[in-house]
């Protein structure tokens, strides 16, 4: 009876302390996320994997999806990949997830990003009128700079019919995740406001990407979800000096004062741990900070996150939300170099420029959760 009494407080005592250190991250880091594409079926167990063995035991809570079209679309059918989750699926990777308590944030490219090099993406394909810039064609051999400033399409924001078509998709994919989130990317938008949209044209560029920001999260609002974007367009990148990636040079950035409250910001800077979650924070928006494939821009935003939720008054920290790692890629490439399956060589990850084969996607996850993993310990 004694040596039962003994493990059983010796259960209760290391039951507590896994609820405390637990308490301790939630209160350091709130958000501790992981962006990716989502798999495709072949890739499923892999996937799930990943989920078990790495981002439930590194505490990741909070799992953003890029599902844009891998998905079997019940309301539209016609815009689904050849190769793509059955409800099924999706259903195995929420179960997944639920047992470390993980929330799934499935994310479809929304405004921006409607076509990448040369090739458009299905929205486009199927539903050309939707197009702000018909008059670009897609090049057949797509090379950055162009004359036509093309990086990637954009849908009309004004055209009358293309919010019944997402909104279903949004409806669809945010049911089957079991979600009370969505993420609609709306990152790079270089195409907006075309003086050439009969729609468009002329309009104020700000008040367009604000109106489509607020008719996002006012549908999502209806049944009780909340919309997270990727905060480069909310940038000056001419004042700040950040310039037209991480931020914006087309006066997208005055939207910001025109956007409700309650919109998450994921706010991407990967060559420099510019202080932007500050201006975020400040602005009144909850901020995520994303690292990709920088270690050391990695750990500083950690420290800075820590940093400034311990420094700033009770009004603002909650908007201090925490930290997101971004991987752009499928999972695929992500696991060959995770696991070392594949060696990095003078490829950028991105496959754009040499590198140093320590900043790699992959290396950054594992310095940063690495890091999140040991603030629990500290007393």
């Amino acid at each position: 009876m004694k040596h039962s009494f003994m493990l059983f407080a010796l259960f209760l005592t290391i039951s507590f302390s896994d609820v405390r250190a637990q308490e301790k991250l939630d209160e350091l880091l709130p958000i501790r996320g992981f962006a990716i594409a989502a798999p495709k079926p072949s890739g499923l167990n892999d996937f799930i994997k990943f989920i078990e063995e790495e981002l439930g035991p590194k505490k990741v809570n909070t799992l953003i999806l890029r599902v844009d079209y891998n998905y079997q679309f019940k309301s539209h059918p016609e815009l689904r990949d050849s190769a793509a989750l059955s409800r099924s699926d999706v259903r195995k990777l929420v179960n997944a997830a639920k047992k470390f308590n993980i929330r799934i944030i499935p994310q479809i490219n929304l405004l921006g990003h409607q076509s990448w090099a040369g090739k458009l993406e299905n929205l486009l394909k199927v539903y050309p009128e939707f197009d702000e810039t018909p008059s670009v064609k897609m090049p057949a051999d797509y090379k950055w700079p162009n004359p036509d400033g093309l990086y990637c399409k954009s849908y009309c924001p004004l055209h009358p019919g293309v919010h019944k078509v997402v909104f279903a998709l949004v409806d669809e994919i945010t049911e089957a995740f079991e979600t009370n989130a969505f993420h609609a990317g709306m990152d790079e938008v270089f195409y907006i406001g075309d003086d050439k949209c009969p729609r468009c044209g002329g309009r104020d560029k700000a008040e367009l990407f604000a109106g489509e920001v607020r008719k996002i999260r006012d549908h999502l609002a209806l049944s009780g979800k909340e919309l997270w974007i990727w905060g480069d367009r909310l940038i000056d990148g001419k004042t700040t000096g950040i310039g037209m990636w991480a931020a914006s040079l087309n006066n997208t950035h005055k939207a910001i004062d025109m956007i409700p409250k309650d919109v998450i910001i994921c706010d991407w800077q990967y060559g420099r741990p510019n202080q932007t979650a500050v201006y975020f924070a400040l602005k009144g928006f909850r901020v995520v900070s994303c690292p990709w494939d920088k270690p050391n821009v990695a750990l500083v935003q950690i420290d800075d996150m820590i940093r400034s939720r311990q420094y700033a008054t009770k009004e603002v920290k909650p908007n201090f939300y925490g930290v997101a790692h971004t991987v752009w890629s499928g999972p695929v490439p992500f696991f060959n170099g995770y696991y070392g399956r594949t060696p990095v060589t003078a490829a950028a990850s991105d496959g754009t420029r040499p590198v140093d084969p320590n900043e790699t996607p992959w290396n950054t996850f594992k310095v940063m959760y690495d890091k999140i993993g040991k603030l629990e310990l500290k007393p």
